[in-house]
């Protein structure tokens, strides 16, 4: 392995996360579905936007990806994030968040293009969110917005699944990854979202059979990948000898390693508040572990213990130090 400057590399969406305190009214006034999650377009974006504004909102430099290199961090790891924002008020924000949280982001912001992606976040009295998704300038991820130089120096590169829509972000995903192993360092993947699984399935098994070292997946993922049972998924990781960390909700994860599988328990919790985050932070804990030189079974566990914390508040950031 070369030199690394870093632990974790994040290569994915830039979506800045916009909460705020809302009234049921606000829902149904503004045609915001209650409890669902609407993708949005540029202007509805930019007026909810302005609407949210008088409301104090919180803004997270967030994406899952991004969810996940910031949990590293906290966790003592030396992390840097690759993702486009445009030139704009907002992107200059996600920027100075992804920083002040202790990962290195200097990705370019680009000009002329569409707005800095956002979820705007309404929370009801009731703790219910209902979220709008702008995608905006992340969409316009292309192998040029690549940094070589970072790809070379971590010990992982870590891959959002979600970025995968585009065949430009494609084709960065090939690029860096084989641009990492050839510096003898690790290739990370998750799945993201069974839905994201299904529109590129074909593409997603020719990514984890040749380019990817530790596979993050859940059960409802790895099913839709492989078409069959979690029995029959795992027997094709088993085949493609690749570490696949795949979570179960309560019933913890399983860790394949070739033959090998290793049963990791949920950590405990007090109260389940917000499932959000949970499969983010399992991989923050995961690979902050397994770049510090962590056994299998003690990066499962990392991984359980961030994801509990998590789940037991709002947001899919963690809120207080974990000892691990």
């Amino acid at each position: 392995m070369s030199h690394a400057a870093y632990d974790i590399l994040g290569i994915g969406n830039a979506i800045m996360d916009v909460i705020a305190p809302v009234k049921d009214d606000f829902l149904t006034q503004n045609d915001i579905p209650k409890g669902g999650m609407a993708l949005i377009d540029s202007e509805r974006a930019i007026g909810l936007s302005a609407l949210l504004a008088p409301l104090s909102p919180t803004e997270i430099a967030g994406g899952s990806g991004a969810n996940t290199i910031a949990g590293a961090a906290m966790l003592g790891a030396k992390t840097a994030y690759i993702g486009v924002v445009a030139d704009d008020d907002m992107g200059a924000r996600f920027s100075a968040g992804m920083n002040a949280s202790g990962v290195a982001y200097d990705t370019p912001a680009q000009a002329g293009g569409l707005p800095t992606a956002r979820c705007l976040i309404a929370v009801t009295p009731d703790g219910e969110r209902s979220m709008s998704t702008f995608l905006g300038a992340s969409t316009q991820f292309t192998p040029d917005h690549l940094d070589m130089d970072k790809v070379k120096t971590a010990k992982i590169v870590y891959l959002e699944g979600y970025l995968f829509d585009s065949e430009p972000a494609k084709a960065a995903f090939i690029s860096a990854a084989k641009t990492a192993r050839m510096a003898g360092n690790k290739v990370a993947l998750t799945l993201s979202d069974s839905f994201c699984v299904g529109r590129h399935k074909e593409a997603f098994k020719e990514l984890v059979a040749n380019h990817i070292d530790i596979l993050f997946a859940n059960e409802d993922e790895i099913t839709a990948l492989y078409d069959t049972t979690i029995d029959g998924a795992m027997a094709q990781l088993r085949s493609i000898k690749l570490i696949a960390a795949i979570t179960r909700s309560e019933k913890g994860s399983v860790i394949i390693d070739g033959d090998q599988a290793h049963l990791i328990d949920a950590a405990p919790i007090g109260q389940l508040v917000d499932t959000t985050g949970a499969g983010d932070q399992y991989a923050a804990g995961f690979l902050a572990a397994f770049a510090r030189g962590e056994d299998l079974r003690q990066c499962g566990t990392w991984g359980s213990a961030c994801a509990a914390e998590v789940i037991q508040h709002y947001g899919a950031r963690p809120e207080r130090e974990i000892t691990l």
